[in-house]
């Protein structure tokens, strides 16, 4: 049996990784951050009242939010970098020459990566939510000036915000019925361009039909004048069911703390929560993937060196990285679309890349 690894041994390699991890991290969220400016330039070129330091700000914002999906990249491109460091010096060597087992030098790399999935889940996914938000709020003001639609769904029921032909309009509905889309005990606030409340209507329910709302039994309230009752009217729409259920269950803006209840209010509600119940998973999972990340990288770069090694560590990593990540998308969409289970599509990946990584190394350690 293999004697533990020196403490001073497993600092070093602990500490080489995690500066190569901030190190990477920083490089690829920059290079992120540079063409989101560039876009976010583009579109405010639509219009001459938007500052630069706003637009500054709205990347900046969005910078957590994007280190969701730049993080197991960093970990797998810092990996194979930390790999190629200790080859080059030959540290490799010396330490499988002293009888360490790749699984004792890969130890404190992992407990790392762990560390570093951990936080994002914890800490980093909740800010990058919280941020996110902002960045929907400055985004529909100074981008998209009031033209997109908005929806929240409480305890108490649903809220709706859609554009009219006046202005705007903020809709109520106690409950909802699916998969009719029957709205009960509705309120609808109507407002001019200039944010002042127009007037209330009232109805007992509505409809979502093609191109409009349907209100019976309603109460049309104008202020200083008398309450109208009408037995039904009409309210025009481009909003369709399935839009309205993406729009509330868009995982970027809700932090991982708030999934699980607002998973629960979902399905009360009686809407479709497999989106987000996939992305709650998907996060669970991530300190996994990194881990598989990690044993990915080491299969990779501990091969036997020969010429153009450094160019295929690279390309070895880009591949690895790209196949992971377009494999979890397409299984997250198989799952989105009820063709596969929750668990197997947010779990799959990180286990079947660990399980890869663990058969590769032990090819590599007992041939």
């Amino acid at each position: 049996m293999n004697p533990a690894l020196p403490k001073t041994l497993s600092r070093y390699l602990a500490k080489l990784f995690a500066v190569n991890l901030i190190f990477m991290g920083a490089i690829l969220l920059g290079v992120i951050y540079l063409f989101d400016m560039i876009e976010l330039l583009r579109r405010a070129s639509k219009f001459e009242d938007v500052p630069f330091g706003v637009l500054f700000e709205m990347g900046l914002l969005k910078v957590p939010d994007m280190s969701e999906v730049i993080l197991p990249f960093a970990v797998l491109f810092s990996a194979i970098f930390t790999f190629w460091q200790l080859s080059k010096r030959q540290e490799l060597v010396v330490l499988r020459s002293a009888g360490v087992s790749v699984w004792q030098f890969l130890s404190p790399i992992i407990l790392i990566a762990l560390i570093a999935g951990v936080l994002m889940v914890g800490v980093l996914n909740p800010l990058g939510a919280t941020l996110y938000s902002r960045y929907t709020v400055m985004e529909n003001k100074y981008l998209d000036r009031g033209q997109n639609n908005m929806v929240a769904v409480f305890d108490e029921g649903m809220w709706l915000r859609q554009e009219t032909r006046e202005g705007y309009a903020f809709l109520h509905a106690g409950t909802i019925q699916l998969p009719e889309w029957r709205l009960e005990k509705v309120m609808v606030l109507f407002f001019r361009k200039d944010n002042q409340f127009d007037h209330r209507l009232d109805a007992q329910n509505a409809s979502l039909k093609p191109g409009n709302w349907l209100f019976r039994e309603t109460v049309l309230s104008l202020p200083g004048k008398p309450s109208q009752r009408e037995a039904s009217t009409t309210l025009p729409t481009s909003l369709t069911p399935k839009e309205i259920e993406e729009s509330f269950s868009t995982p970027q803006s809700m932090g991982f703390w708030q999934i699980p209840s607002f998973v629960a209010t979902l399905e009360s509600a009686g809407f479709d929560s497999t989106r987000l119940r996939i992305h709650f998973q998907t996060l669970l999972a991530q300190p996994l993937l990194y881990v598989a990340m990690i044993l990915l990288a080491a299969s990779v770069a501990l091969r036997p060196q020969r010429q153009g090694g450094t160019f295929l560590f690279v390309i070895g990593g880009i591949l690895i990285g790209f196949f992971i990540f377009f494999f979890s998308s397409f299984l997250q969409a198989l799952g989105a679309s009820h063709q596969l289970p929750v668990f197997l599509a947010a779990w799959s990946p990180s286990m079947l890349s660990s399980l890869l990584g663990v058969a590769a190394l032990l090819t590599l350690e007992d041939g």
